[in-house]
């Protein structure tokens, strides 16, 4: 019996819509082809011209609907900032505010699903080349595991003395036990099923003495559990100098909400581009669907041009398909992404002179069998 998947796919703002139809399309190409399993798209129009029109991203029983689906396939949430002058001290007038924006629609799928695993792969693909000097592809391949639930975005504080000098403003970074333990679980079975079998903790904990000194001691006790994973201990800002000087001495890398967030943009660029990474947001124990998105953001200063990069959301998709149990469609989608990457078919942010449509189509003749053009 062919097994069909039912996949909640979320555009939502900015570029989002152009990727993820690109990865639709795509992924309709991959079940064609192969015609082992079948993929059903819901398409949810949640979106901040959603909020602006009825004062929410997510309507009432949204989350019930999304917990029908096998998977969540998401593009990106974010207003564009529009300033008055170039000078960006002037006062800003902002279609719907960043922190709204996101607790309204990501963070407010992410949290409820308990999608805690969010896991970034980043490596130097076919073609592409890294911006750090002399790095060669082995040297730079890395899956970084974030904590999703809790720690700094656990939207825990408050503002107080609105308009007053003493004005104050207070944001609690959460982390429990059960957060941190279930979560650097998953990051030693990550690094486990690597070659490698290396896990660096990233932490900050000679000044934050509290939250990162639990974070420190449950990845000790965790690890005991492992003793097949090697695994080594970073401060955060350490950590930055590392991934440039000495990438190829990382592998598996496991940090706190924040510090993963910064440290996945930093990989992506020095992958190439931030317009090749991907995501997954995942809830471990599957009771709960979970969520694939690229990386790159809204990206309004490109949107409508026709130039966004759609290789995060390929490789995103692949992501998906694997989680699915579709390994054979993932590696496939994976080598057709390389392929049309080493072939030059690329977006202006690595360089190229593709449009969205350009690599898509690629990707389609690829995924086909349809053999490559001359002067291509």
């Amino acid at each position: 019996m062919i097994e069909t998947y039912s996949i909640a796919a979320i555009p939502a703002d900015g570029i989002g819509p152009e990727v993820i139809a690109a990865g639709v399309e795509v992924l309709s190409a991959i079940a064609e082809t192969l015609g082992t399993f079948k993929i059903e798209f819901t398409h949810f129009d949640w979106s901040s011209d959603t909020y602006k029109k009825t004062g929410k991203y997510i309507p009432d029983g949204g989350l019930v609907q999304l917990k029908k689906h096998d998977a969540i396939f998401f593009g990106a949430v974010g207003a564009p900032e529009r300033h008055s002058i170039v000078d960006m001290r002037a006062d800003a007038r902002v279609d719907v505010p960043d922190h709204i924006s996101l607790w309204g629609l990501r963070l407010a799928i992410c949290q409820p699903l308990q999608q805690y695993a969010n896991v970034r792969p980043t490596r130097i693909l076919p073609g592409i080349t890294s911006p750090l000097r002399n790095c060669k592809p082995q040297d730079l391949d890395w899956v970084i595991v974030r904590e999703n639930s809790e720690g700094e975005y656990a939207g825990q504080g408050g503002r107080s003395h609105r308009g007053c000098a003493w004005e104050t403003a207070t944001e609690l970074a959460v982390f429990t036990r059960h957060g941190i333990t279930r979560l650097m679980r998953f990051a030693f079975e990550t690094a486990r099923q690597r070659p490698r079998k290396l896990l660096t903790v990233v932490t900050k904990s000679n000044a934050q003495r509290n939250g990162m000194v639990l974070w420190d001691e449950v990845a000790a006790e965790v690890g005991k559990e492992f003793p097949d994973v090697a695994v080594d201990k970073m401060l955060v800002d350490a950590m930055t100098v590392r991934m440039v000087q000495k990438p190829d001495s990382l592998d598996t890398i496991v940090a706190t909400n924040l510090h993963a967030d910064i440290l996945s943009d930093l990989a992506a660029a020095l992958a190439g581009s931030i317009g090749i990474a991907p995501t997954a947001n995942l809830d471990p124990t599957r009771q709960h669907p979970s969520m694939f998105e690229p990386i790159h953001g809204s990206a309004f200063d490109i949107t409508g041009q026709g130039i966004a990069n759609p290789v995060a959301t390929f490789w995103t998709a692949a992501e998906m398909l694997a989680w699915l149990g579709e390994a054979e469609a993932s590696t496939l989608l994976m080598n057709s992404v390389e392929n049309i990457c080493g072939r030059g078919i690329v977006t202006p942010d690595l360089g190229g002179t593709a449009t969205t449509k350009d690599v898509t189509a690629a990707m389609l003749d690829d995924i086909k069998g349809v053999p490559e053009k001359t002067g291509q």
